[in-house]
C-alpha cells in the first residue's frame, strides 16, 4: 500500500466519521424538533389570521366578476399564461440549441434575488421569472377587483403579498442557490448548524417560529448597552423615574421628561454612546428624566389608560417638578406614548394644569382615520381575537405585537433572517437595535382594548372625545407650544396621519418634521452619521402631500434643529443638577431594575 492510498483512506475515514457524526446530531435535532411541536403554545385561531369571511368575500367578488366582466377576466388570463408560455417557450428554445443560458429577463431588480445565478443559470431564473409573473399577475388582480370595500381591498392585497412573499423560490433549500452553495462549501454543516438554529429558536417560543434576529449573548442592558450614568430616583407599580447625571457644568432651568412606549423598552433611545439620543440630550446641557415602563404580568389585567395617565405621566410630572423645584417642565412622547400624552395633555387642559411647557411628539399618531399599514390588524376579526386572549391571560403577550410587527416588513424580518440562519446555518448578529426589538413587553388586558377599541378603531379622541380620569378629551385641547417629528417611512405611525393629528391640535405654536427612513432609525438618527435628512415647512394648513412638495430639505439629523427649538422653551442656565433630592433617595443606578423585570410588585415598588 502506498503513502497516497493511506492519505486516501484517513481522508475516507474522516469524511465517514463526519458524516455518521452529523447523522446522529440530525437524528437527535429532530428528535428535539418533534418534542416541541408535540407542546406547542396554542395560538388562538383568530390570531393566526383574517376572518374567512374575507376571503370568502372576495371568492364571490371574483367569482360575480367572471359571471359579470368575463372580458376583463379573460384579460388578465391571457396577459399572465401569454407571459408565462412565452418565457416557456423561450427557455426551451435555448435548452434546445444545447445552449446553458437564461432568456431575457425584463423582470425588476428584487433584493432577494442578488444572486448571480437568478439572472445566468437557466434553472433559477426559470423560478425566479415565473414567480414575479404569477405575483404581478395576482398583485394586479387584487388591486383591480370589484365589489369589495377599500378596506377590504387594502386587507386582501397585503394578506395577498404575505402568500406571495412566504411562496418566494428563496425560501425553500431546493431553489435557493445561496444556500445550496454554502451546503456544498461546507459539506452539509450550514444545513446542521441552520437545524441547530431552527430547533433553538422553536424550544425558545414554545413551538412558535420567531426568528432570533441578533446574538443575544452579545449584549447586557446596563453593560454595554443602555449605559448612559444615571439613578432611579422614583418607582411606583407602573414606572421607574431615571435622572441622567449631567455632563455639563450648567443646565437649562427647565428640565426635560421622556415618554418612551411601553411596548418596548426604554432603551432604544440610549442603545451605544455614539447613537445614543439620551446622551446626547444631556451632552447638550439639559437635566433630563427618562420614565422605565414596567412590564405587566397577570396581576396588571385591570390596569387601563386611566392608570397610565394618573399613576404614570401626572406622577412622573408631578415628581420631576418636585425634584428640579420648577412650576413647569418640557415633555416628551414617543409613538403610543405620545399619544397618551396628548390625552393627558387634553386632561390637564381641563383640569387647568400648566405644569407642562412644551410638548415633543415622535412618531405620534392621534387621528386614527387613516390608519396606515398597521390598519390590517385593526378591524374586528383581530381585535375581538386580541381581546379574548387579553382578557384570559391578564396580558397581551409580547409574542403577539412582536410577530405582527415583524409581519409588516416580512422580508426584512422573517424571511431573510431566516433564510440566513436556517439554511445557511449562520450566526444572528451581534446588533443592538435588532437585540432591542427582540426584547418585548407585554400589555394589559384592560389597556389594549381601551387603546384599540377607543383609539385605533374607533377614532374617539379626534372625531368626538375619549373618556380618560372622568373628562371627555378631545384633541383639539392639546394646546402648549408642540414640535412632532415623524418618519417618511414608517410602518408603524405612517407620517401622512401623524401630520393630519397636529393640524388638529388646538396649539397656536407647531412645528413638524419629516425624517428621513422609518419608525426607529427615523428617530434614532444622531447628527454623526450624517444618513437621513429632514424635511421642514412652516405652513401646517397644507394636505400632507403638498406640505412635503413645499418643503425645504436638509441634510442630515433632525437633533440639532429640535435642539434649537427646546432650547428656546427651556429656561436660562444654572448649575448642573445631581440626580435626586433629601426627599428622592437614589434607588438604583440606571438602566435600573424595571428594564429587567416582570411585574413591578415583583421588583419591590
Amino acid at each position: 500500500m502506498t503513502t497516497n492510498d493511506l492519505v486516501e483512506d484517513d481522508a475516507g475515514s474522516e469524511a465517514r466519521a463526519r458524516f455518521e457524526a452529523n447523522l446522529q446530531r440530525v437524528e437527535q435535532l429532530s428528535q428535539r424538533i418533534a418534542h416541541v411541536l408535540t407542546h406547542k403554545r396554542e395560538v388562538p385561531i383568530d390570531l393566526q389570521g383574517p376572518s374567512q369571511e374575507l376571503y370568502l368575500k372576495a371568492g364571490a367578488a371574483y367569482f360575480n366578476e367572471m359571471i359579470h366582466n368575463p372580458a376583463k377576466v379573460f384579460e388578465q388570463q391571457l396577459e399572465y399564461w401569454g407571459k408565462s408560455v412565452k418565457h416557456f417557450i423561450e427557455a426551451q428554445t435555448l435548452l434546445a440549441q444545447g445552449k446553458l443560458e437564461a432568456p431575457v429577463d425584463e423582470t425588476p431588480d428584487d433584493s432577494r434575488f442578488t444572486n448571480p445565478l437568478w439572472k445566468t443559470h437557466p434553472y433559477f431564473n426559470y423560478l425566479k421569472q415565473q414567480y414575479m409573473i404569477g405575483t404581478q399577475t395576482m398583485q394586479a388582480a387584487l388591486a383591480e377587483m370589484e365589489g369589495v370595500t377599500e378596506v377590504e381591498r387594502k386587507r386582501l392585497q397585503y394578506f395577498g403579498q404575505q402568500i406571495m412573499d412566504m411562496m418566494a423560490p428563496t425560501n425553500f433549500l431546493g431553489t435557493n442557490p445561496d444556500a445550496l452553495e454554502r451546503a456544498i462549501e461546507t459539506e452539509g454543516q450550514s444545513l446542521i448548524d441552520g437545524l441547530e438554529n431552527l430547533v433553538q429558536d422553536l424550544e425558545a417560543n414554545n413551538g412558535e417560529l420567531v426568528v432570533t434576529l441578533a446574538d443575544k449573548s452579545a449584549f447586557s442592558v446596563g453593560e454595554n448597552i443602555g449605559t448612559t450614568k444615571g439613578k432611579v430616583v422614583f418607582r411606583n407599580h407602573m414606572f421607574e423615574l431615571i435622572q441622567y447625571s449631567p455632563t455639563t457644568e450648567t443646565v437649562h432651568e427647565m428640565p426635560l421628561l421622556i415618554f418612551p412606549p411601553w411596548i418596548n423598552r426604554f432603551y432604544i433611545l440610549d442603545l451605544k454612546p455614539q447613537n445614543s439620543l439620551i446622551k446626547w440630550i444631556v451632552d447638550q446641557g439639559y437635566t433630563l428624566f427618562v420614565v422605565s415602563w414596567v412590564n405587566p404580568d397577570e396581576s396588571y389585567v385591570q390596569v387601563g389608560m386611566d392608570d397610565y395617565v394618573e399613576d404614570g405621566y401626572l406622577t412622573a410630572i408631578r415628581e420631576v417638578k418636585s425634584i428640579c423645584g420648577v412650576e413647569q417642565i418640557n415633555v416628551v412622547g414617543y409613538c403610543i406614548a405620545g399619544t397618551t400624552l396628548s390625552l393627558t395633555l387634553a386632561l390637564m387642559k381641563q383640569r387647568g394644569d400648566t405644569s407642562v411647557n412644551s410638548a415633543t411628539f415622535f412618531t405620534t399618531l392621534t387621528d386614527f382615520s387613516d390608519q396606515g399599514e398597521v390598519g390590517v390588524f385593526l378591524t374586528d376579526d383581530f381585535v375581538n381575537g386580541i381581546e379574548a386572549e387579553a382578557n384570559k391571560t391578564g396580558v397581551l403577550d409580547s409574542f403577539y405585537m412582536s410577530r405582527t410587527f415583524s409581519f409588516l416588513r416580512s422580508n426584512d424580518l422573517i424571511y431573510k433572517p431566516a433564510i440566513r440562519y436556517y439554511m445557511m446555518g449562520e450566526t444572528p448578529p451581534a446588533f443592538d437595535l435588532l437585540y432591542w426589538n427582540g426584547d418585548g413587553t407585554n400589555l394589559p388586558a384592560k389597556m389594549v382594548v381601551e387603546y384599540l377599541r377607543g383609539l385605533c378603531q374607533r377614532d374617539e379622541f379626534a372625531a368626538e372625545t375619549f373618556r380618560i380620569c372622568g373628562h371627555d378629551v378631545n384633541l383639539s385641547e392639546v394646546e402648549v407650544p408642540l414640535c412632532a417629528i415623524a418618519c417618511d417611512t414608517d410602518h408603524i405611525a405612517a407620517w401622512r396621519s401623524s401630520y393630519r393629528g397636529v393640524q388638529k391640535m388646538g396649539s397656536r405654536d407647531k412645528t413638524f418634521i419629516l425624517s428621513g427612513s422609518g419608525h426607529i432609525a427615523g428617530i434614532v438618527n444622531p447628527p454623526t452619521k450624517v444618513k437621513y435628512g429632514h424635511w421642514t415647512n412652516s405652513d401646517l394648513s397644507l394636505s400632507p402631500e403638498d406640505w412635503k412638495a413645499g418643503a425645504e430639505q436638509h441634510e442630515g439629523s433632525w437633533w440639532p434643529l429640535w435642539n434649537e427649538w427646546l432650547q428656546n422653551r427651556a429656561g436660562g442656565q444654572i448649575p448642573a443638577r445631581t440626580p435626586g433630592d433629601s426627599t428622592h433617595p437614589v434607588l438604583a443606578d440606571a438602566p435600573g431594575t424595571y428594564v429587567k423585570s416582570l411585574g413591578g410588585q415583583k421588583s419591590g415598588s
